[in-house]
C-alpha cells in the first residue's frame, strides 16, 4: 500500500471561539471542504456567504483543496437569473481517494473501503479464529489489503479503526477491552506497521459520533449523544464539533450505570448494570432459555421476531423499552438537543422504535433517532474515524505525500 503523509487528530475550539495561527487555518479549511461536502455543488460566492469567510480566502482554500484532488469543479457552470458570467460550482470529489475502515467488535472484524462522503463502498466480516490482538489485526491487515487489491482506481488515505471498551484516541491504544481480554493493545502501532498507511484509532460510540455530525441528517444539531447498545454498551457527548474524550479518552464508560428495573447480575457484584442488563450476550441467552433458536447472533433474535415468534418480539421490545430507560438517565445528566441510539433491534423494528421512545417519555421522545446508517453501522465507525480526521485538517495531506 501506499504511504501518505500522517495527520494529526486534533479537536477544534468551539464556534464561539477565535482561533488562531495555525488553529485557525485548521478551522477555515474545515469549514470551507465541509461546506462543499454539505452544499455541493456550491459556487465559492455561496461558501463565502455560508462560512463568513472572504471571498479571497475562500478561493485560495479551494484551490488548494483541487490541488490535493478533494474537490472539483462541476460540469456545468450556473448563471444567476441566467445573466451574468457564470459561477462554476465546486463538489467534492468522491472519485479518487477512499479510506479504510476496521471495526473490532466481540465476534469478528468488519473491514471496509468508504468514500470522502462516508458511503461504504465494499465491505468484509471476518470471524475471529482467536481474539489474540496479534492475529486479530493481521487478519484486517490482510482483509484490507484484498478491498484494495479490488480496487486498483482508488487510492486510500488512511486506516480508521474503531473499537469498543476503553481507547486511547491520543496513542492509538486499546487501554482495555474486557470482551476480547485486551490490555494496553497498541492497534495504530501494530496496524500501520501491516498496511504502511497513516492509522487512526477511536472508541466506536466517539466513531459514531463523528459520522453522524458529518454525514447525518442531525450534523447542524448543537450538542449530540449517541448510544451504542452490543455487547459493549458506551456512549459519547458532542458539543457542536467537539467530541468530548477526558483523560486519556476514558469519557463514555456507562457499563455500569443502573438501570431501572434491572435485575441481570454483574461482574462488578451488583445488579441490573446497563452492559449486563442490555448486552447482546445477555439478550442471546435470554433468548435461547426461552426456547428461541438465537445461538449467539441478536440478528437470529431478529430474525426470529420478523417470523412471528411472540418470545422473539417480547425480548426485543423489553430490550428496547430498558435501552430507552438508560436515555431517560442520560438526558437527565447532559441534557443533549439529539440522542442517536445503536441497537439491533431499534434499527430494523418499529415496535422497538416505540418501546425506546416510551422508555424516554413522550416529552424528549421526538429527540431520539435510530442511528443513520442502519446497513453499515460498523464499517462507518471505522471509516469515520480517519474521515473525522480528514475533515478536521483537510491542509494536513501534502498533495506529494498522495
Amino acid at each position: 500500500m501506499p504511504r501518505t503523509a500522517t495527520t494529526t487528530l486534533t479537536s477544534p475550539p468551539p464556534r464561539h471561539d477565535r482561533p488562531r495561527g495555525d488553529d485557525r487555518r485548521r478551522t477555515s479549511a474545515s469549514i470551507v471542504l465541509r461546506s462543499v461536502l454539505e452544499h455541493g455543488p456550491v459556487a465559492r460566492s455561496t461558501i463565502a456567504r455560508l462560512t463568513g469567510l472572504s471571498p479571497a480566502s475562500v478561493t485560495d482554500y479551494c484551490a488548494r483543496f483541487t490541488e490535493l484532488g478533494l474537490i472539483r469543479e462541476a460540469s456545468e457552470p450556473r448563471r444567476s437569473g441566467g445573466v451574468g458570467r457564470p459561477h462554476v460550482p465546486l463538489d467534492l470529489d468522491d472519485s479518487r481517494f477512499v479510506v479504510a475502515g476496521v471495526h473490532v467488535a466481540v465476534p469478528y472484524t468488519t473491514v471496509a473501503l468508504l468514500d470522502l462522503r462516508g458511503r461504504v463502498l465494499v465491505s468484509r466480516e471476518l470471524k475471529h479464529e482467536s481474539t489474540e490482538p496479534g492475529r486479530v489485526l493481521a487478519r484486517a491487515a490482510e482483509g484490507l489489503t484484498r478491498l484494495l487489491s479490488g480496487a486498483p482506481g482508488c487510492r486510500p488515505l488512511g486506516v480508521g479503526v474503531a473499537v469498543g471498551g476503553w481507547v486511547d484516541r491520543e496513542s492509538g491504544t486499546v487501554v482495555e477491552h474486557p470482551l476480547l481480554g485486551w490490555r494496553e493493545v497498541a492497534v495504530r502501532e501494530v496496524l500501520g506497521e501491516r498496511v504502511g498507511l497513516p492509522v487512526h484509532v477511536d472508541g466506536h460510540a466517539r466513531a459514531l459520533v463523528n459520522a453522524e455530525r458529518l454525514f447525518g441528517p442531525a450534523r447542524d444539531g448543537a450538542s449530540m449523544l449517541h448510544l451504542f447498545v452490543g455487547n459493549v454498551v458506551d456512549a459519547a457527548f458532542a458539543t457542536g464539533d467537539a467530541v468530548h474524550h477526558g483523560p486519556r479518552s476514558q469519557s463514555g464508560a456507562i457499563a455500569h450505570l443502573p438501570v431501572p428495573g434491572g435485575t441481570e447480575p454483574c461482574d462488578c457484584g451488583r445488579t441490573g448494570c446497563l452492559q449486563a442488563e442490555l448486552s447482546e450476550r445477555t439478550l442471546c441467552r435470554r433468548a435461547r432459555a426461552a426456547g428461541v433458536p438465537a445461538g449467539a447472533n441478536p440478528m437470529r433474535v431478529v430474525a426470529a421476531a420478523a417470523a412471528g415468534d411472540v418470545r422473539a418480539t417480547r425480548l426485543l421490545v423489553e430490550r428496547a423499552g430498558a435501552v430507552g430507560r438508560a436515555v431517560r438517565l442520560l438526558l437527565d445528566v447532559l441534557n443533549p438537543e439529539t440522542v442517536v441510539v445503536t441497537e439491533v433491534g431499534i434499527i430494523h423494528r418499529d415496535d422497538c422504535l416505540s418501546a425506546l421512545r416510551d422508555g424516554v417519555g413522550v416529552e424528549r421522545a421526538a429527540h431520539v433517532v435510530p442511528t443513520s446508517f442502519p446497513d453499515s453501522v460498523l464499517a462507518v465507525a471505522g471509516g469515520s474515524v480517519v474521515l473525522d480526521v480528514l475533515y478536521r485538517d483537510p491542509l494536513a495531506m501534502s498533495p506529494r505525500a498522495i
